[in-house]
Formats: C-alpha cells, structure tokens, sequence
C-alpha cells in the first residue's frame, strides 16, 4: 500500500512540475501599418472568429458588405513577408494566423474559399495558399 502512495506522490510531482514550466507562448507578427486594429489587441484574440463569422453572415445572408472586420481588411495590416518580400501564404507557419493557430492546435478552414495573401483574388472553392 505504502509502494502506491509513493508512486502517487512522484506522479502528482511531476504534473505539479510540467504545470508550472514556462510555457513558451506564439511569436505574434505586428502589423505593418496603421497605429490601431479596428478593436482593442485583447478583444480580437477573444472574439476575432464571432466578428468574422458575423461578417460572413451579414454578407452572404443579408447582402451587407463592410469592411470593419473583414478577412480582407484583417490583410491589409496583417500580412507576413518572405525574404522576397512578398505575403507569405497559410502554407508557411510564420502566416499571420497560424502563429495563435498552430501554438492552439485550431484548424483554420477560412482559405479553402478565402485567399490567404492580400489581392489574392477569389479561390472557387479550393485551398489557395492553404495546408
């Protein structure tokens, strides 16, 4: 009995450890223009998916189209360049959102119709510079 107390103890040592390692946290890019993202820094990272599929819902449902929170807004200040200096896709990890993405093991499924990179033009319906 005293043998199983024991390996409870180093277990529970262990998890007490690992939960209070440091966490290494994502490499968020900052963005290449503008002094202020539509909303507040904590705002978007909570709620950036609500505002995008309100977006999608006004557009696609009820035919309003603006350009507050956007996908294609979210671009224009938010894009990552290669060595070339051109926007990388969603392929590339050091994307805009797959740095959160990737570190919160969330799958992005927004560039199977959506272009990952600013102009990229419409994807009918296939990944475009996607996974």
């Amino acid at each position: 009995m005293i043998k199983y107390w024991h390996i409870l103890l180093l277990l529970i040592s262990l998890l007490a450890t690992s939960v209070t390692a440091d966490v290494p946290k994502p490499s968020i890019p900052d963005a290449i223009k503008g002094e202020q993202c539509v909303e507040e820094t904590d705002f978007m990272r909570k709620n950036h998916m609500d505002l995008l599929l309100h977006q999608r819902d006004e557009t696609m449902h009820k035919g309003i189209r603006t350009k507050k929170h956007s996908l294609k807004e979210c671009f224009t200040c938010h894009v990552v360049k290669d060595k070339d200096n051109k926007p990388v896709t969603v392929s590339n990890s050091k994307h805009f959102c797959r740095e959160c993405h990737d570190y919160a093991a969330v799958s992005i499924d927004c560039f199977q119709c959506h272009t990952s990179v600013p102009g990229g033009g419409k994807t009918k319906g296939k990944m475009r510079g996607g996974l």
